[in-house]
């Protein structure tokens, strides 16, 4: 599709075209006396100290230094200041405008069907085996789902590109189609030629890449497709703080994309949609040198993967082989039978023994298009791979 021939406000829900968002209180100033927003003005509660004057009259105060991120004030409602810090960890973004922030990729999943999808009417494209949320979110949401399966045979977990195109321009329903890169549970990067092939097409819609893992992959096989949104102003890119830095626990996800698709995003979304708490780990996480250490753990996760655990799960029995390219922070490792068939019932036994009676627990994907008999296995620390690998031999040892 040429890029000149993309309208976004054709696939925008007409109510979020008109929509009149709330202007919070923050948007307009943050210094001075702050009687504006209806906060505590004493600061936190629990950290209030509570005196008495000398005539008996109780004084309320806070304590120097137990309030240092202000936290009886909402947060900047569009975190200026992680945002500029993103830049320099993709310094291909355009600007800070390219930039939306979410609590956790899930809220930016619903937030772009919620504003594109009009319920009981749109669709949205998957490309099975992938991330189960977008099923979800467009159940929620009342949305249509359309199935365009990978190309799984061998294991290669590719696109069939010409499927993809072919379906999604047939069908003007469907407002978005979703590319999990590197996928999940399939670990693997998608080819560049074949994303650049989905954004020249005719299709009129959204064009969304979760990277989630991409900072697993290795660079001789790839890179962020966020170097794209210059380009394409029909491509959108998801990011977490939870992989790659570790950081699951503060909710954080990142969408990059048109100036324009991310200010309908943030017209649409709750005013102080993330916290100041998260805003303050990733700014720090996101400094140069939690850049630093960052690299330093997905390295040592990489070596984890690639010269442990997956030559050690190659030489167990039953292990029939490890699928898709091992982009990520997992991997997916086939159980066989005794005539190399993959075998659920086997990789469903295995799960459930570890889980219930040996307290370690990994993910069954077998049910999953292409993922027969398919254990999804995070990769963790030296000491908790050794684990993994003395326990599957010891239980797919006894298995005939």
């Amino acid at each position: 599709m040429p890029v000149s021939s993309f309208d976004l406000k054709r696939i925008l829900r007409p109510n979020i075209l008109k929509l009149e968002p709330y202007r919070c209180a923050r948007d307009d100033y943050s210094e001075g006396i702050l009687l504006d927003a209806n906060e505590n003005s004493y600061g936190p509660a629990y950290q209030v100290e509570i005196s008495q004057d000398s005539e008996g009259h109780e004084q309320l105060q806070i304590s120097p230094g137990t309030n240092d991120l202000s936290l009886h004030r909402y947060p900047d409602p569009l975190g200026r200041e992680v945002k500029a810090r993103i830049l320099k960890l993709r310094p291909s973004i355009p600007s800070a405008d390219n930039i939306f922030l979410g609590v956790g990729s899930d809220e930016v999943i619903d937030m772009l069907v919620r504003i594109t999808c009009t319920p009981g009417k749109d669709a949205v494209l998957v490309t099975p085996p992938t991330y189960g949320m977008y099923k979800v979110v467009a159940n929620v949401n009342d949305v249509n789902i359309v199935k365009v399966p990978l190309v799984v045979d061998e294991g290669v977990f590719q696109l069939d590109v010409d499927a993809v195109i072919r379906t999604a321009v047939a069908d003007p329903s469907i407002k978005i189609i979703w590319l999990c890169s590197p996928g999940n549970p399939t670990g693997t990067y998608l080819r560049e030629a074949d994303v650049r092939r989905v954004l020249d097409s005719p299709f009129q819609g959204l064009v969304v890449l979760d990277e989630a893992y991409v900072d697993f992959v290795r660079p001789e096989k790839g890179e962020s497709y966020a170097r794209l949104v210059a380009e394409y102003p029909n491509i959108f890119v998801m990011q977490t703080m939870s992989k790659s830095f570790g950081l699951a626990g503060i909710r954080l996800g990142v969408g990059i994309g048109s100036r324009e698709l991310v200010s309908y995003l943030n017209n649409a979304k709750a005013p102080y949609n993330v916290s100041t708490l998260s805003l303050s780990v990733a700014k720090a996480a996101l400094s140069d040198d939690g850049l630093a250490k960052m690299r330093s753990v997905m390295q040592g996760i990489q070596k984890q993967r690639d010269e442990f655990l997956i030559p050690e799960l190659l030489g167990l029995p039953h292990v029939g082989g490890i699928l898709g390219g091992n982009d990520a922070n997992f991997v997916l490792c086939r159980i066989c039978d005794s005539s190399g068939r993959a075998s659920n019932e086997i990789a469903k036994h295995v799960y459930s023994e570890m889980a219930e009676n040996r307290g370690l627990v990994v993910r069954y994907r077998g049910t999953d298009h292409g993922c027969e008999g398919c254990l999804r296995i995070t990769v963790g620390t030296a000491e908790e791979n050794a684990v993994v690998i003395k326990t599957l031999r010891s239980l797919l040892s006894a298995i005939p």
